[in-house]
């Protein structure tokens, strides 16, 4: 879910063909969520191959993937979740009884024939199994587009490969906690995104964040952006009741540190607050990683959405799309 920083982003505003020729790392866990929240039929039940397992998460990465790359010419890098840190569990579980709660909703709405109940429901009850990740990544290695298997957060990692490529792409802000120079939200086709609670859809203009020129519009460090986001509430503590990004900015302008609070708040914040500051200032992350581009392994591709019953006429497509950009000559992306 992230920290809130929307009420105090500075932001720019962009079209994607600003970001013609640059290469984005983007959370790839996040990216399949998306697609298996909203690919679905009208009651909600996702697409899935003759054996019942679940594709709609292929087929949304494989056309923007491919869209992005062809249409864009946005380079693309996709980095996978590993194992999270302990203090996520409560978080990962509270993200689990919401898809349960979710699920029941959704069935009771299918009963009723309320199919507009049903479809809003169904998509706050996506489940992303380690099967569905190894198909996604096979996807990526025929198409010949480089993924990254992080040893703990995407975020994390995408945020560390910032040093070498233009930005991280994530809804999250936590991917400026975990340091990322530069952010990059909503690099979508559309330009839009679904909002379950609300039934309905909203339209969004890709944004770019800079962490520098938002800490100096601020006037705080990124530790102090960490610690406004422990006071808040992240993926590892609930945070504070009452306590948002205005009045935790306020705090921290004024008392600097954590440990400088009054004692009324301070009492009240996070015992494991020093642990919550190393995740975000030294993450788990790997070093090695490739960024280069693969040869499109077509008769890999054509078998591999065979199988999961893709439609000759999509499989076309995508394949078309990859030669393209493979006879584009690969060096030139890099």
């Amino acid at each position: 879910m992230g920290v809130n920083l929307t009420p105090i982003i500075t932001k720019r505003v962009v079209d994607l063909s600003q970001l013609s020729g640059k290469m984005l790392a983007f959370d790839a866990n996040n990216v399949l969520y998306q697609f298996l929240a909203l690919i679905r039929t009208q009651g909600g039940v996702p697409l899935a191959d003759g054996r019942g397992n679940i594709t709609s998460h292929l087929h949304g990465l494989a056309f923007r993937a491919t869209r992005l790359l062809c249409d864009y010419h946005i380079n693309l890098v996709y980095v996978f979740d590993g194992t999270p840190p302990a203090l996520k569990s409560i978080e990962l579980q509270k993200r689990r009884d919401i898809k349960e709660k979710a699920r029941i909703e959704w069935e009771e709405a299918l009963k009723k024939s309320d199919f507009a109940t049903a479809y809003s429901k169904s998509t706050m009850t996506s489940r992303l199994t380690k099967d569905m990740v190894r198909d996604a990544q096979q996807l990526l290695t025929y198409m010949g587009i480089p993924w990254v298997q992080a040893p703990s957060e995407a975020e994390a990692q995408a945020a560390y490969m910032t040093r070498d490529i233009f930005a991280a792409a994530s809804r999250d802000y936590d991917t400026l906690l975990f340091g990322a120079r530069r952010q990059v939200r909503y690099v979508t086709i559309q330009g839009q995104e679904y909002l379950p609670s609300k039934g309905y859809s909203r339209r969004y203009k890709p944004e770019i964040i800079t962490l520098k020129d938002f800490l100096d519009h601020l006037n705080i460090t990124r530790g102090q952006l960490i610690d406004m986001s422990i006071l808040m509430g992240n993926d590892f503590t609930a945070g504070i009741k009452g306590i948002g990004p205005k009045t935790a900015l306020n705090l921290l302008r004024k008392y600097e540190t954590l440990e400088c609070l009054p004692p009324e708040i301070q009492e009240k914040v996070a015992p494991s607050y020093n642990e919550i500051r190393e995740i975000f200032l030294n993450p788990e992350v790997t070093t090695t990683y490739s960024l280069k581009y693969s040869p499109l392994q077509e008769d890999n591709l054509r078998y591999f959405l065979r199988q999961r019953r893709f439609s000759e006429k999509t499989i076309t497509t995508l394949v078309t799309r990859m030669r393209g950009f493979n006879s584009g000559s690969l060096e030139r992306w890099l």
